[in-house]
């Protein structure tokens, strides 16, 4: 078995019991980097085997983790949150299930659902988009691609870069988007600074925001546009041809058109 052990994302309180008995019972940790790991690992007291498995790792790493696969339990866990999240963890996962060895994750902390459920933006549709291109030709190209999207945009950043992501941002996403910046989530200097894209470029040249940062931005209101009165009574005429009753043609117009189901079933009753 392959196990995705979700690992704070700061406070090392933030870890569930199960986490801790896995990695205590498996035969080895592939470990994003091991001596950050063996903090954890130390604070729990577990004296499993760390091997690192990260970004640059080579395919016979990969190999190499699936044949200590074929022959014992192994967890992948991230520097912190849910390995596979933003990381080369899918790699592994792919190979494993190929090998026909079974995957589970042992759910833990995520720096994009914290900063998500905590920053008053709407919860019900988000877009997680990892971290945007380096260079600022893609990652603008990156923003048009989402920026009519109604769905609450979650992203990361590194600290230096955070400049530059919010003036490519107010450029393509508009200066008046509201949004969150939350850093150092769960640790001792944790913030989660609201304002718009605008204000952060302000603050930004008056303080420096330093730390882990997750960046949560408002996704685009959804405008309605109203029928004329053409297109209303075109519509009401085809539904009520196709033997529809007035009140449920007047509710179906009403609601395609924007106009108000009360005036709708009215213009009805002059066809």
């Amino acid at each position: 078995m392959l196990y995705l052990v979700g690992t704070p994302i700061g406070n090392l309180e933030d870890i569930t019991y199960r986490a801790v008995r896995i990695l205590g019972e498996v035969s080895l940790i592939a470990a994003e980097d091991t001596r950050h790991t063996r903090k954890l690992l130390n604070r729990y007291d577990i004296q499993t085997p760390v091997i690192s498995y990260h970004e640059y790792s080579t395919p016979q790493r990969i190999a190499e983790l699936v044949d200590r696969l074929r022959q014992g339990d192994v967890a992948l866990v991230s520097d912190a949150g849910m390995p596979g999240l933003s990381d080369p963890g899918y790699r592994l996962v792919q190979a494993a299930l190929e090998a026909g060895i079974q995957v589970s994750p042992i759910p833990g902390p995520a720096a994009a659902v914290a900063a998500l459920v905590a920053s008053g933006l709407p919860t019900d549709r988000f877009l997680f988009l990892g971290f945007l291109p380096r260079q600022q030709k893609a990652r603008r190209e990156a923003l048009r691609e989402i920026k009519n999207l109604p769905f609450t945009l979650v992203l990361y950043e590194a600290p230096h870069r955070l400049e530059r992501l919010l003036e490519d941002a107010g450029q393509v996403l508009g200066g008046q988007r509201p949004l969150v910046i939350g850093r150092e989530l769960t640790k001792r200097y944790e913030e989660l600074w609201h304002g718009t894209i605008d204000q952060a470029l302000l603050t930004l040249k008056e303080r420096e925001f330093r730390g882990e940062m997750t960046v949560v931005i408002q996704g685009a209101e959804v405008t309605t546009v109203s029928w004329d009165e053409g297109t209303v009574r075109s519509a009401l005429a085809d539904l009520l041809a196709d033997g529809m009753s007035r009140k449920d043609a007047a509710a179906q117009v009403a609601k395609d058109s924007g106009w108000r189901r009360r005036e709708v079933y009215k213009l009805s009753l002059e066809s």
